[in-house]
């Protein structure tokens, strides 16, 4: 298609074959379109988990808007939100994954061997987000915010596209399932101070506050993108659907290991890091009980 286009300007003639080209790419995206259109309408549940998926990625923009009236967070403030985050993501990935998956496997006829694939699909979950963490190129947001280097904004687009693909993957998984139990809304809500901190990033970085609010806002966007797999993996899954589950838990579980607890446990913040972290598992705890 570049070809097809550097012709273009190159030769007026090739024009038509360009035509033909956006023709046809039009009518393949429009195709795809009535077709998921159809597929959602006949799997409602997976409607349901890419719904969630897409409210949750929203959450970031809505916590982004502060920036363009206030200033960024204190170093301060930024170890209990991290923790916070890290908190009711931990509690989501026990409640609304990993706890339906071990109901399911205990009340399979084969416990022990879908138990040790369940356990292994846990691992697989987390392996798979380790080797997607060190192929991609990336730098973590509270490095912008720490260190007087200034890395490039795409850098930080990246490490953050890391970090919600696994939250859209759980949450699509959780609510196609029927397994949601209060997770779509307490990923939402910690997505709103993490959108905060993501503008904040940004303008660190020189980016103007309606440009910082936009970029959060996409990147909060990844979410449906990980929901969709989330959706299809727990729609095809059937029988192993305890596989989809863990698979999830283990990406969530990387996610809180390798940066939130890091991240908010900094020397000098480890107590409000920690306080944090208890706050989130215990909001996360109550909104499992009530949904």
């Amino acid at each position: 298609m570049t070809q097809l286009v550097i012709r273009h300007y190159e030769k007026p003639a090739a024009r038509r074959h360009l035509w033909v080209g956006i023709a046809m790419a039009i009518v393949a995206l429009a195709f795809a379109v009535e077709q998921s259109v159809q597929w959602l309408a006949a799997h409602p549940m997976a409607a349901k988990g890419l719904e969630a998926s897409l409210m949750a990625g929203l959450a970031t923009g809505l916590g982004a808007i502060p920036v363009l009236f206030m200033s960024r967070p204190s170093e301060r403030l930024m170890a209990p939100m991290l923790g916070l985050a890290g908190g009711m993501m931990l509690a989501a990935s026990l409640f609304s994954l990993l706890v339906p998956a071990v109901e399911i496997v205990t009340a399979s006829g084969t416990p022990w061997a879908l138990g040790i694939a369940t356990a292994g699909a846990l691992l697989a979950g987390a392996g798979a987000m380790q080797h997607l963490d060190r192929r991609l190129p990336h730098e973590h947001v509270e490095a912008v915010e720490s260190s007087g280097m200034q890395p490039h904004v795409a850098l930080v687009v990246a490490a953050i596209a890391i970090h919600n693909l696994p939250e859209g993957l759980a949450v699509g998984v959780a609510a196609s399932a029927g397994a949601d139990h209060g997770m779509t809304f307490g990923i939402a809500l910690q997505n709103i101070p993490e959108g905060w901190i993501v503008a904040s990033a940004m303008i660190a970085l020189g980016a103007a506050p309606w440009r910082a609010a936009l970029i959060a806002l996409a990147t909060g966007l990844v979410e449906p993108v990980g929901g969709l797999f989330g959706v299809i993996a727990s729609t095809l899954a059937g029988a192993a659907l305890p596989l989809a589950l863990a698979a999830a838990a283990g990406a969530m579980l990387w996610v809180v290991s390798h940066e939130l607890i890091p991240a908010s446990h900094k020397p000098g913040s480890v107590g409000m890091g920690t306080a944090g972290l208890a706050a989130g598992f215990a909001v996360m705890t109550t909104l499992a009980t009530v949904f």
